[in-house]
């Protein structure tokens, strides 16, 4: 039997779309494969393949530095996701509940930190933080507040959108029944409106905390020399060469990226399947 040809809109059956998809795929992730792939290589040179070690984990895991970096790196992102997403679930309940002046021109400010050029507010926050006088001599971990404020006000917007996207779906007559049952606002709250934002907030909470571990521009422009994170100290080694240890580094990096991604994709899914029921 003769198979039947494409349809105009059929684009998965064509094989030059196919094609492309494969191409576009390779282009992307081919770089990341064969740079976890390095990192498990025998040699200081890392250009040949010289044999399979696992010397080079071993030795990013004795590097005091790296495990210093690190260690900032997830204070700041569990700091950082904690407070932007306080700061975005209560924004974006604002703006889909309630009606007031200048409510458009607050949208707008939301996400002018989405689409401005890191850069840009890389250099405006480090311009903040010297106007201001912003002490530099504090104990750890309160040398960290610059970066954590910068990280915070890169992610929260993004916390806002996944948030509200979520409550767009929400019926307003089950805060109505709530009450008619003599519930008070906070009750209401409590039992009937925050149980629906659950999802929203903890993908837009794992999303920001994604952004925060691999933020290099703005935290490049709000660290110090004390406050050293993960991706400044990972550049900062790739100054020098690319060996296998900046390999192992950036690998380890990458997994906990993905794990994260796929926590929040598994919570989106899950929503999505909640709405379906």
């Amino acid at each position: 039997m003769a198979r039947e040809p494409a349809g105009p809109l059929e684009y998965s059956r064509k094989v030059w779309v196919r094609a492309w998809l494969v191409a576009t795929f390779v282009f992307l992730y081919a770089p990341i494969v064969i740079l976890i792939a390095f990192s498990f290589n025998d040699s200081r040179r890392n250009i040949v393949w010289q044999g399979f070690t696992l010397d080079y984990y071993d030795k990013a895991w004795q590097n005091a530095s790296l495990i210093e970096a690190f260690s900032n790196s997830l204070v700041i992102a569990l700091i950082s996701t904690l407070l932007s997403t306080v700061v975005g679930g209560l924004l974006a309940l604002a703006l889909w509940r309630f009606r007031f002046p200048g409510k458009a021109a607050l949208e707008g400010a939301m996400a002018l930190p989405i689409v401005i050029p890191e850069i840009c507010m890389g250099v405006a926050l480090m311009a903040f933080f010297i106007r201001t006088g912003w002490p530099t001599a504090l104990p750890w971990p309160l040398n960290l507040g610059p970066i954590i404020i910068g990280h915070i006000a890169f992610s929260f917007p993004f916390v806002a959108i996944v948030v509200r996207a979520r409550m767009a779906g929400f019926d307003r007559a089950l805060e109505e029944a709530s009450k008619d049952l003599g519930a008070g606002e906070w009750q209401t709250f409590v039992n009937i409106t925050l149980p629906y934002m659950k999802p929203g907030l903890i993908a837009g909470a794992l999303l920001a905390m994604t952004l925060s571990l691999d933020d290099f521009v703005i935290t490049f422009f709000t660290s110090g020399p004390d406050t050293i994170t993960f991706p400044v100290k990972v550049y900062s080694m790739l100054r020098f060469s690319v060996t296998p240890e900046v390999n192992a580094a950036s690998t380890m990096l990458i997994l906990l990226t993905i794990v994260l991604m796929i926590l929040m994709m598994a919570m989106q899914g899950r929503r999505q399947k909640g709405n379906g029921g």
